[in-house]
């Protein structure tokens, strides 16, 4: 019993640490046609009526587009993709839907270990995955291309999964071949707090997940001029008592320490550090800390403990001032869901929808698989309509182009000191392409298919 437990703390540990967040995007100044039903940021008619008749794929009829959306809710109780498809499908259909087709948000409970059995109900029903996620998705892979269903994820965490075929990411975190947050560590470690280039940290849960991140990460911080001086797992379950993991960091000097793992645990590190009088220079909790839960957790050392992280182009939640994208995605969620937390999780799975629905509007009566994919893989410059910095989703390895900080206070989440150049982001950054082989995506190939398979 008590190994099942330690598996199954992993396997969450390994959830947190590939990122969520707490209600508060790119700087566009114009949203021209946010007024009008169906428009979102910069972006018109993405939702209205229309006349269609045919019924031309699985999930397809003439008036419903069925859609899967992964989650393992029923064990993390966390209903951020749940959230986002019914506040997305409730505003797109009042609008008139898909060419006049109403979105139906399947939500595919994985549970955390019923991946395949999901995917096989999928496979059966849905027409395409969209805007979900879940901690053990390299298990459904397989059964999923070979099922020829494509799949707008808003968060990948295994390596099978990760930049696989049929698969259109809106807002990447992570990376197959590029170290995401090269840019951020090369900004901290050569121009905010150059002394910490000498005394890094890094502290790991114990999960196969957050181990591999943990590898990618200290070879990109060597590759920035940084130095790891000191590295350690902890247990998935937890620490009682954090002061031996404190003392250390103290005695070896580590000026800098990058976080993978529960947050909650982190804010009971901080604690003892505070307690023991040691200040770091930075933390970098990663993502996964940007809520209001971790600022509760740390609040008696959020002053002492500098912790910054890095959105990876992802407008802050809380710029609604800056952002007319995030101002409206706001509005959206105040009338659909008004008790619904609005995550960076919530952000990346809306821009997955409005891929989704961008592409198949353009496929018109005609709504296929094939259609879809190709019209979605020709967006060379999406932004979720501001929601977030551009990318290139024409070119499946594209590099991370830029990046954006937030530092936690006790007044909340804040923009970092970080000299942006392009508004709220800091672009035409330095890149790194891993050396270490962290695992393959899977291909059409691997299960005997190919592009021309997909109807």
């Amino acid at each position: 019993m008590k190994l099942k437990r330690t598996v199954v703390a992993a396997i969450a540990l390994a959830m947190l640490a590939a990122g969520c967040a707490g209600r508060s995007t790119s700087d566009q100044e114009a949203e021209p046609h946010a007024a009008e039903p169906g428009n979102f940021g910069d972006l018109s008619s993405i939702c209205h009526e229309g006349a269609t008749t045919s019924a031309p794929t699985r999930g397809v009829t003439a008036t419903e587009i069925k859609v899967g959306v992964f989650s393992d809710i029923g064990f993390t109780k966390q209903s951020e993709f749940v959230d986002a498809a019914e506040v997305f499908t409730s505003w797109c259909n009042a609008a008139g839907g898909i060419n006049g087709r109403k979105i139906v948000a399947e939500v595919r409970d994985t549970n955390l270990m019923e991946v395949r059995q999901r995917m096989l109900d999928a496979c059966r029903e849905d027409f395409v995955l969209v805007g979900g996620g879940a901690a053990l998705d390299g298990l459904g892979v397989k059964d999923r291309l070979s099922c020829l269903l494509p799949e707008f994820p808003a968060q990948v965490s295994q390596a099978q999964n990760l930049q696989s075929d049929l698969q259109i990411t809106a807002l990447a975190g992570t990376y197959a071949h590029y170290e995401p947050y090269f840019g951020f560590r090369s900004w901290l470690l050569r121009e905010a707090y150059p002394e910490s280039a000498g005394a890094v940290g890094i502290i790991t849960g114990d999960s196969p997940v957050t181990k591999v991140l943990s590898d990618k990460a200290a070879e990109a911080i060597r590759a920035a001029g940084g130095t790891v001086t000191y590295s350690d797992l902890y247990p998935a379950t937890g620490v009682s008592d954090w002061t031996p993991y404190a003392q250390a960091i103290k005695n070896k000097g580590v000026k800098g320490l990058v976080f993978y793992g529960d947050y909650r645990q982190l804010a009971k590190l901080e604690d003892v550090l505070t307690s023991i009088d040691y200040k770091l220079d930075w933390v970098d909790p990663t993502n996964n800390s940007y809520n209001s839960q971790f600022l509760e957790a740390a609040a008696q050392s959020i002053q002492k403990q500098n912790n910054v992280i890095d959105l990876s182009g992802a407008v802050p939640i809380e710029a609604v001032e800056a952002s007319p994208a995030m101002k409206q995605m706001h509005d959206i969620y105040t009338k659909y869901a008004p008790d619904a937390e609005l995550t960076l999780n919530s952000v990346r799975a809306f821009s997955a929808w409005l891929l989704f629905a961008k592409a198949a509007t353009s496929c018109g009566d005609q709504l296929t698989r094939r259609c879809v994919v190709e019209a979605a893989g020709k967006e060379s410059g999406w932004s979720g309509g501001g929601l977030h910095t551009a990318r290139d989703l024409s070119d499946k390895d594209a590099a991370p182009q830029c990046f954006n900080v937030v530092q936690a206070t006790p007044s909340g989440w804040k923009q970092a000191d970080f000299k942006p150049d392009q508004g709220l982001f800091r672009c035409n950054i330095a890149l790194y392409r891993y050396i270490g082989n962290y695992g393959s995506p899977t291909t059409l190939a691997d299960v005997g298919k190919s592009l021309n398979d997909v109807e």
